[in-house]
């Protein structure tokens, strides 16, 4: 599961997600893609279950970039806890996901077999994405 080594601050407060994404919204590495439509946090459980997902598809062959990372710490505090008393222990770690950011990116795999791969990824996370590819990319 992914999740950042050392963090600076224990907790952090939930921030707003508001607009497009900033950065991280244009092909880097691969030649195909899957990009977020909405906007949520997405947890490392998520992007592992995605990951599987796409790589047992490729059957190992080509290459994935996962271009999120979940470093914000989510708390919560136990069930049938009383209101009060600070806030909550950490639960886990989630990323803060806006529209237009590249979640995943594929490459050294055919078209279809990219496609496929990466719409089974994509049913793994909670919102909506779109599958896209490089602009001068050809297909055989």
């Amino acid at each position: 599961m992914l999740q950042p080594k050392k963090t600076k601050f224990r907790r952090q407060q939930k921030g707003k997600m508001k607009g497009n994404a900033q950065r991280g919204h244009e092909l880097s590495f691969g030649s195909f893609a899957i990009k977020s439509m909405d906007e949520a946090w997405i947890t490392g459980r998520q992007i592992e279950a995605a990951r599987q997902a796409v790589t047992r598809h490729m059957k190992r062959e080509g290459q994935i970039w996962i271009r999120i990372f979940p470093d914000k710490p989510i708390t919560k505090k136990p069930a049938e806890v009383r209101m009060g008393k600070g806030k909550g222990a950490p639960e886990g770690f989630v990323v803060p996901v806006t529209p237009g950011r590249i979640l995943l990116e594929a490459e050294g795999v055919p078209y279809e077999v990219a496609k496929e791969a990466l719409r089974l990824g994509a049913q793994k996370l909670p919102i909506k994405t779109k599958f896209i590819i490089r602009r001068d990319y050809v297909k055989e």
